[in-house]
């Protein structure tokens, strides 16, 4: 082998040598945790809402079926208050980490705003394990082939949230997650609590 062929080995295997190194050193992506709101903190939070509002929370951290039908009936019956719709699925990451951002809002704005899940492409154990680990104040509508989700023209990617207004109006839909309670906050006053 040329001294030249040699060089250029030992380039190649000091650059493989050093992205092991950096895979290896490199710190692990954090798994999400709850918010780890207390059932009771949450419960008093709540206290008063508005009966339209009270029934969502009576129904925290359930899936409903129905679909599309059920899903408007229920939009048609919270007229008169801003909808949050958050589309989610227990497969996606992004979902994972914008979770507990839902878990506090939900609790910090649910009195005036109403919260639905929607959970798209995914199974009802799948889901269900998933909102074990990271529950809400909320319920979820389960729709597995995005009907609902195409009647709010949310077929994009997950996770992604509809804002609707107390008129009925769908104003905003934000793609991707939300990373902190101040950007969900900000959004919500922004387009819906004007």
């Amino acid at each position: 082998m040329s001294p030249r062929k040699r060089l250029a080995a030992l380039a190649a295997l000091l650059v493989a040598l050093v992205a092991v190194a950096v895979l290896v050193t490199r710190p692990k992506a954090s798994t999400p945790h709850s918010a780890n709101l207390s059932r009771s903190a949450v419960s008093s939070a709540l206290a008063g809402s508005p009966p339209a509002l009270a029934s969502l929370h009576t129904q925290r951290n359930q899936l409903l079926p129905g679909g599309t039908a059920a899903f408007q009936a229920r939009l048609k019956k919270l007229r008169g208050h801003p909808v949050v719709v958050n589309e989610w699925a227990s497969w996606c990451e992004p979902c994972q980490s914008e979770f507990p951002v839902f878990q506090r809002v939900s609790v910090h704005l649910g009195r005036r705003v109403a919260f639905i899940g929607l959970d798209s492409r995914d199974s009802n154990a799948a889901a269900g394990a998933f909102l074990g680990r990271f529950p809400v104040s909320y319920p979820s509508y389960t729709d597995p082939s995005q009907k609902i989700a195409s009647s709010l023209q949310a077929v994009g990617g997950i996770p992604q949230t509809v804002y609707i207004n107390s008129k009925g109006t769908q104003v905003f839909d934000h793609a991707g997650p939300y990373e902190s309670t101040a950007s969900l906050e900000t959004d919500i006053k922004r387009y819906v609590l004007r």
